[in-house]
């Protein structure tokens, strides 16, 4: 009787551990293949369609690429308090992290890997912000731009902090004149 339990015990110890080592190793979302993108309704003529997101073209750039970052690009002329600098700094974060999330699970792995490097900027204008979205979408690299609700410090709808992923070199030819924040 004895035997039976210390093999249990062994048994589902070996498997705990088979399971760890294979689930940090092979993160789910690098499971996720084509076919589970998401899916989104468009109207066209009436008729709801469904259209397949395609994968972002910086997810061919992580198989090549080693050095990958995000920068953070905070409007300064909207004299936002630290705190909410750094919850907007948040939003931009996380908003651009769910986009990649299915469209480019290699390009977050790049980064995750190069320790999730993050720089944070400023800039004086939303006109400015916009003009190096503009910038950043001419090279394929990703962006997110936070707008605030408008409930504290700043007006409804301001456009706040975009965020950028990619390749170090290229996100520093769209963001490394801007000085740190």
């Amino acid at each position: 009787m004895d035997m039976t339990w210390l093999s249990a015990i062994l048994i589902g110890a070996g498997c705990l551990a088979l399971g760890y080592l294979i689930g940090t190793r092979y993160p789910a979302r690098l499971f996720l293949s084509a076919r589970f993108v998401k899916r989104t309704a468009v109207v066209a003529d009436g008729e709801k369609k469904n259209k397949v997101k395609q994968p972002l073209e910086i997810e061919k750039l992580a198989d090549i690429i080693e050095d990958f970052k995000m920068v953070l690009v905070v409007r300064n002329d909207l004299k936002m308090g630290k705190g909410k600098i750094a919850a907007q700094c948040s939003h931009a974060t996380l908003g651009l992290y769910k986009k990649l999330l299915l469209r480019a699970p290699k390009a977050l792995n790049r980064w995750e890997m190069c320790g999730q490097v993050k720089v944070v900027v400023k800039i004086e204008s939303e006109d400015d912000l916009l003009i190096l979205q503009e910038r950043a979408k001419s090279l394929n690299l990703p962006t997110h731009i936070t707008v605030d609700a408008g409930r504290t410090q700043i007006a409804p709808n301001s456009r706040t902090v975009m965020a950028i992923l990619g390749p170090a070199g290229m996100v520093d030819d769209v963001t490394g004149g801007l000085k740190l924040l």
